[in-house]
């Protein structure tokens, strides 16, 4: 399997390539289900307002007002929960430049933005990476449904 004629480095690299793919099989299952929990929470927050959240809720739910954009990553998401189908990195732009445009106000390229958000969404577990008439696409993939209250969802300060 390796190019070592030492086996007890072979044994030693295969645990531990073993292991790494577990970890980060793990890893993704963490990351989708802290997605699928942060999803229930917002839905939460969406229909009874956000001062039922503390600021730790709110600072994990990365609602806290920090000196990135807040909620970016949160608009990708809603916008892959809000269409339930494949859908490209300009089409999420498109979206969120419908649905709450100044969360792009401080993006020098908007769609490089969306594009690094859902393959970090990819990484986590959230979104399933495909194709859209030849095009990288991205869809939800969260354990449960989107809250049916999206278009109820408060639009940035």
């Amino acid at each position: 399997m390796n190019n070592t004629t030492n086996p007890e480095l072979d044994h030693v690299l295969n645990q531990a390539r073993q292991e790494l793919i577990e970890l980060q099989q793990k890893k993704a299952e963490l990351m989708k289900r802290i997605g699928t929990i942060k999803q229930t929470i917002a839905g939460l927050a969406d229909l009874f307002g956000d001062g039922v959240l503390n600021d730790e809720l709110l600072e994990l739910l990365d609602r806290n007002g920090q000196a990135r954009t807040p909620g970016f990553t949160s608009e990708c998401r809603f916008a892959l929960m809000d269409t339930r189908s494949m859908m490209t990195a300009r089409a999420v732009r498109d979206w969120i430049r419908e649905k709450n445009p100044q969360r792009l106000a401080n993006h020098k390229d908007p769609l490089a933005s969306v594009t690094t958000v859902l393959n970090r969404l990819v990484s986590y577990g959230e979104a399933e990476p495909g194709f859209l008439d030849g095009k990288r696409a991205y869809k939800w993939c969260s354990e449960l449904p989107p809250p049916s209250t999206q278009e109820q969802r408060p639009s940035a300060p």
